[in-house]
């Protein structure tokens, strides 16, 4: 029995056709096909499913329910007959409340706090990349401001920016009246500070997480082709970095916007009509005037908000794609 030439095993191949090897048996190409999903245990996601609609998916349609109703202190011990307004919460919300103020100022702390938090956070991790004496330490106090609790801080700083505080005192040594910090329009600027001081670890900590990811070779390979430390951040780190940097920008601009306890406890209630965001302006709508209809309008409007960034990640991502999966798998040869 005559065997085929390697040349024609080859051609064969090639053109997709079983090829008789030698000892009389075939093998066929590798052939593609698509996982079978109808085996998968879908009853293992019941417990996280459950989860999630009790953590959730109750909540925020209790939420909605609400939000339908003109509930305040009057009708809160029989809720469910208190009067339905419909879209009523909804339109006081927008038109006759400071809501639409209270998004402004959120979304211009959040992109304010956010865009000087990223070259700091990023600088910093460059800096401490590289192996130096000290690393270590300079590594754990660069985490202080991110691992002490939101209410610390502001505890913290509402005592610095008193009248009389270490801040004024401070700068009362150049000659500068510092005034009042935590009333006034320099409540703003206040909060934008003590948001930077207190966020700017985080950016650091996925910088940092994306510097590791950096293989050594291509740090040697840039250093034998001469690349100034210019060109090495933009063509070999800033690379390496999109990944994580994308991240921290979201998830910080979320934070920020969603940020209740930093302002809360740093200015109290009522806080100056400067550092009214979302958050606190819900909580008085609720807490302070007892009007849970609109506060429970105000709060959906506030996710509505915050999903919009978020959607714009997913997508950019391309995390909402499908979860189809094909694989390779070749026979053995008979």
């Amino acid at each position: 029995m005559t065997t085929p030439s390697t040349t024609e095993r080859q051609d064969s191949a090639a053109l997709g056709r079983a090829v008789p090897p030698v000892g009389g048996r075939t093998s066929k190409p590798p052939r593609r096909r698509r996982l079978d999903t109808r085996g998968r245990p879908l009853w293992m996601l019941l417990p996280g499913g459950i989860l999630m609609a009790l953590v959730i998916v109750i909540p925020l349609v209790l939420g909605v329910v609400i939000a339908l109703l003109d509930l305040d202190q009057y009708t809160l011990r029989s809720w469910l007959s208190a009067p339905f307004v419909g879209l009523g919460n909804f339109v006081e919300a927008l038109t006759q409340s400071s809501l639409l103020r209270s998004i402004g100022i959120s979304a211009s702390f959040a992109l304010i706090v956010t865009a000087i938090t990223l070259p700091i956070g990023v600088v910093a991790a460059i800096a401490t990349q590289n192996a130096f004496r000290g690393r270590a330490v300079v590594r754990s106090i660069f985490l202080i401001p991110y691992v002490l609790p939101a209410f610390v801080v502001a505890t913290v700083w509402r005592t610095i920016l008193q009248p009389s505080g270490i801040a004024n005192h401070a700068l009362s040594v150049f000659g500068i009246d510092g005034g009042l910090w935590l009333n006034g329009p320099k409540s703003y600027w206040a909060l934008v500070f003590v948001a930077i001081w207190s966020s700017w670890p985080f950016i650091y900590l996925l910088a940092l997480s994306g510097l590791q990811s950096v293989e050594t070779e291509v740090h040697e390979a840039a250093a034998i082709d001469g690349a100034l430390w210019w060109a090495k951040l933009r063509y070999v780190i800033f690379p390496y970095l999109k990944g994580p940097i994308s991240l921290a920008i979201i998830i910080a601009i979320l934070h920020n916007i969603n940020n209740f306890t930093l302002p809360f406890v740093l200015f109290g209630v009522p806080t100056p009509d400067a550092v009214q965001v979302m958050p606190v302006l819900t909580y008085i709508a609720s807490f302070q005037s007892f009007r849970f209809g609109l506060s429970a309008a105000m709060a959906i409007c506030s996710l509505v908000i915050v999903a919009i960034p978020l959607f714009v990640y997913l997508r950019a991502v391309r995390l909402d794609s499908g979860d189809e999966k094909v694989v390779t798998e070749t026979e053995a040869a008979r």
